[in-house]
């Protein structure tokens, strides 16, 4: 194996282990920096030695061994930690170096740390922008590379973000622990809103060249399923799960063959994949069955459910659409779910109809740099065969855009209407 190729191997290795590393060390030193800090110097030395030696049989046994030791030279150095000292000196001297600190504990107590990582990386104390770093450096296990390249941002602007994040956090004092019953549901709220932002992002780029960035979905996908697996009696849970696998089996047909955007309706349905629409249904059903009251996510799964049952565009059940998204706009009753309530009932019951809505969101303070606003009130004008109005919607929408794909799609929608 070639060097480039070692540290590849090392760098999946490292993915896969180091979310479990930096929760177990949370765990017991109680400071998520000092862990990550820990792990990242056993992430080092495996570096160093795996090159030379091969990856061992158990990494994630040699990682934590490594880090431990790290642990007591930093807490031997600050004497003032006497006693978690004694209390890593204890677990170093009752396991064999190459034994891993996981297998002497059970599936459950890892997922215990697992769980109350989630909850501390998206503590409502730190901004949204602060917690999605975090979360992917913490359980994604990417590099502030990675992160910086996922979200167009330059490498020390992340850098800081994730810093100041943690210091927000030692100085809220924020335990590791899983929220009780009276903060859970809020707390929850915030663990999926972070999910989903970086699935969003993922499936439809909010700026830049590309339309898609499959690395943030799949990790928004692999963190959903894994909190599905930490919370099961969670209704919402698996209603994010199911939306983000629903939406995920359109991506090959949200691509054409130049790169441009393709609408929902335009989509070749032969190329959505049909194990992530089956996995999709299956965690909707789990939401149901639940019999809990379905929250936005599971709703918003029930909406994609509808267009992935529909074997062409024009087999839509757009009536069963509105209905669902009138009981979104009650449990969830935001400007942009009213928007989208507005494109159903367009589509189920005409777009005046649909156009009435939208124009009853024209002076909502939010919406005024949101470019579907005025890509939606063209589309419906188009429709009305109104064209000289859609046309200036789509060129104004085309302004907002920050998304060079999506700018090209609504310029080319506003040249024809100029020819219409």
């Amino acid at each position: 194996m070639t060097r480039p190729e070692q540290v590849r191997a090392i760098e999946a290795v490292w993915g896969i282990e180091s979310p479990r590393l930096v929760a177990a060390l949370t765990r017991v030193v109680r400071d998520v920096g000092l862990a990550e800090e820990f792990a990242q110097d056993a992430f080092v030395a495996a570096l160093s030695q795996w090159a030379s030696d091969g990856i061992p049989r158990n990494p994630g046994a040699w990682l934590m061994s490594v880090a431990k030791r790290r642990a007591i030279d930093y807490f031997r150095r600050a004497e003032t930690a006497e006693t978690k000292y004694r209390l890593l000196g204890h677990e170093l001297q009752t396991e064999e170096p190459e034994e891993s600190i996981f297998a002497a504990l059970d599936d459950d107590y890892i997922a215990d740390d697992l769980l109350r990582l989630m909850f501390v990386a998206c503590h409502p104390v730190l901004p949204v922008e602060a917690r999605v770093a975090l979360t992917l450096r913490l359980l994604g296990g990417l590099s502030t590379t990675e992160i910086a390249r996922a979200f167009l941002s330059s490498e020390p602007a992340i850098a800081q973000r994730i810093v100041r994040a943690k210091r927000s956090l030692a100085a809220a004092r924020v335990p590791f622990e899983v929220p009780d019953a009276a903060q859970r549901t809020q707390r929850l709220a915030s663990v999926l809103e972070v999910v989903y932002l970086i699935f969003n992002e993922g499936y439809s780029a909010s700026s830049g060249d590309d339309v898609l960035r499959p690395e943030l979905m799949q990790e928004a996908l692999r963190l959903g399923r894994v909190l599905a697996e930490l919370a099961p009696g969670e209704s919402e849970v698996h209603g994010l799960v199911a939306l983000m696998e629903l939406q995920s089996s359109r991506a090959r047909a949200r691509i054409g063959r130049s790169g441009e955007p393709v609408l929902l309706l335009d989509q070749d349905r032969a190329r959505w994949d049909q194990m992530l629409i089956r996995r999709g249904f299956a965690a909707l059903g789990r939401a149901e069955r639940l019999g809990q009251s379905l929250g936005p996510y599971a709703l918003q799964a029930a909406i994609a459910a509808c267009h992935a049952r529909a074997r062409t565009a024009k087999e839509t059940d757009w009536a069963r659409i509105a209905a669902l998204y009138d009981a979104l706009a009650q449990v969830h009753p935001t400007p942009v779910v009213r928007l989208n309530r507005a494109v159903a009932v367009g589509m189920a019951f005409g777009p005046g109809s649909g156009l009435e809505l939208v124009d009853a969101l024209l002076a909502e303070p939010s919406l005024k740099a949101y470019h579907l606003l005025p890509s939606v009130r063209g589309d419906l004008l188009e429709k009305l065969r109104r064209f000289g109005e859609a046309r200036a919607e789509f060129e104004r929408a085309a302004a907002m855009a920050h998304n060079a794909r999506d700018r090209e799609l609504l310029l080319a929608r506003a040249a024809r209407c100029a020819r219409a």
